[in-house]
């Protein structure tokens, strides 16, 4: 990792990683995240009930995480209001999973739904799009294999609320497609972990980002 982190800007980690650990190995593989000077972000997906959400959430954050993410099919009242208000008080960030970045996303976040507000019919990701503006999500997570509906997420949030992007690499994500539709962070995990040389991989996807932009 710190051969990669001057060309990085956060370290995502999953559930497969940190449940074998556990919380107290997992506070130091955070607390040397934070000696990189980088920020942690706990792929936990949460979506359960309230106070189950709020427990985990709280959890993950008294180890030291600075973002985790969530997912809005559980809604807010009951749901996501409980992680929220503990990311609030623990100065930490909520991400909305708003389309994933696998095959069988359109299975969920794809499909039309009848928006219980407002009657209309629509995209379920649009939906959550507007979601995460109106709960104040710090970001949401929209696959880099579906970079129209990058393009269509962007345009809802209005610049407001930053795109993270997996699936680039491994699923066959586009570094350029992603950026240009409007990503503004890219999630890459198994092509720089895997790599023989991680630092020269992490910088040559940094350097595809900053030319695809113009920079």
């Amino acid at each position: 990792m710190g051969e990669a982190s001057p060309h990085l800007c956060a370290v995502k980690l999953n559930r497969q990683l940190v449940l074998p650990l556990g919380l107290e190995a997992t506070r130091a593989l955070v607390g040397g995240i934070h000696d990189l000077g980088l920020p942690a972000i706990m792929d936990c997906k949460l979506n359960d009930v309230g106070h189950t959400n709020a427990a985990i959430a709280r959890y993950y954050f008294n180890v030291g995480f600075d973002a985790l993410t969530a997912s809005p099919f559980v809604g807010w009242e009951g749901g996501l209001q409980s992680v929220f208000e503990v990311a609030g008080e623990a100065g930490g960030g909520v991400i909305l999973l708003v389309y994933m970045s696998h095959p069988g996303a359109v299975e969920g976040y794809g499909q039309w739904v009848v928006d219980a507000e407002t009657g209309e019919r629509r995209p379920q990701y649009l939906v959550f799009a507007e979601k995460a503006l109106r709960w104040g999500a710090d970001g949401v997570v929209v696959g880099a294999t579906y970079p129209e509906k990058i393009r269509e997420v962007f345009k809802v949030l209005g610049g407001e609320i930053p795109i993270f992007s997996p699936g680039v690499g491994a699923q066959g994500g586009s570094v350029e497609g992603a950026v240009v539709a409007g990503a503004s962070y890219l999630i890459v995990g198994r092509s720089i972990i895997n790599a023989e040389h991680p630092g020269m991989v992490a910088e040559s996807l940094k350097e595809r980002v900053n030319k695809a932009l113009g920079r």
